[in-house]
């Protein structure tokens, strides 16, 4: 049984919906199934009855809930009154991000934190929006740089940062490599490469948008997961991708990121950054590097 796991568990059990139990959590509801089926799996029984309309406990997560609900309320308390003690704290500021924040955003960010506070070390931790809000929520991060959504757990604070900026990554050998910006009519029938839209909703979304924008629709050729494995694959000349602009900072030797050419009736389709954290934590580095982005927010902004 995994902490998670058992997290999802409850949600589901006090809401019996996993809808308002995924939106509880800040998590999509088919990643709480999941998590739901991993643990029934993992103890070896059925916990809830799920039919189209209802959900409900069965003996075994009836059981199973008196248990473990004390036990996480409990760690909860533990995790908040060490995080409050400065005698025990580490100095390790733990913080999460979205690929291209992590590749654009945070070396700037970190560099600058260090100047004022030199003894906080930093940890990074890379991953899509849909894994660090959980991620948060169980303590295993005190910040994350995310793309916003509706409907995220109430215990964490989002502040919205700002929008970053559409570019077309394409293969160095392609015929609109030398140019020095592109427009959406050049890719009407050019072949794409798009993220899965259940793991990254924003980014799936700006492409759509941006074609819809100018009465196109997209030829998706390829669907991939990671930032890095889609700009790989534009390399090898298995289609073009619209990505962020700080997409251009990882490897990608082959291919080249052109801006996109903004019409006078076309509006600019960009992707939304957040920062969140605990409400209820106090943490005196991570309120320090807070105020440091919000006192740089403008210089880092344009950047994106």
């Amino acid at each position: 049984m995994e902490l998670e796991q058992l997290r999802c568990f409850i949600a589901v059990a006090e809401e019996l919906h996993f809808g308002r139990a995924a939106q509880r959590l800040g998590l999509l509801p088919a990643s709480l199934g999941r998590h739901v089926r991993l643990l029934e799996e993992s103890v070896g029984s059925q916990l809830l009855y799920r039919t189209t309309r209802s959900v409900s406990l069965t003996e075994d997560g009836v059981a199973l809930l008196e248990e473990v609900r004390p036990l996480l309320v409990r760690l909860d308390e533990l995790e908040q009154r060490f995080r409050a003690n400065p005698r025990r704290r580490s100095h390790v500021l733990r913080i999460g991000a979205i690929d291209s924040a992590a590749a654009g955003l945070l070396p700037t960010l970190i560099q600058d934190f260090r100047t004022i506070a030199p003894d906080v070390k930093t940890q990074l931790m890379e991953d899509k929006s849909v894994r660090l809000v959980p991620k948060l929520l169980a303590g295993g991060l005190d910040l994350a740089f995310i793309r916003p959504h509706s409907g995220v757990n109430r215990g964490i604070a989002v502040e919205d940062l700002f929008f970053e900026t559409a570019v077309v990554a394409v293969p160095a050998a392609h015929a609109l490599a030398d140019r020095k910006s592109v427009s959406l009519i050049d890719l009407a029938n050019a072949p794409l490469i798009v993220p899965n839209r259940r793991s990254r909703p924003h980014s799936y979304d700006l492409t759509l948008k941006l074609f819809a924008a100018v009465g196109l629709h997209p030829r998706i050729a390829q669907v991939a997961d990671e930032k890095q494995t889609i700009v790989s694959m534009v390399a090898a000349g298995l289609g073009l991708a619209v990505v962020p602009r700080w997409t251009s900072s990882l490897a990608s030797a082959g291919v080249r990121f052109l801006p996109v050419e903004e019409g006078a009736d076309q509006p600019t389709q960009k992707l939304p950054l957040a920062v969140a954290w605990m409400k209820a934590v106090r943490d005196p580095e991570r309120d320090a590097l807070l105020d440091l982005l919000r006192r740089n927010l403008e210089r880092y902004s344009a950047q994106a």
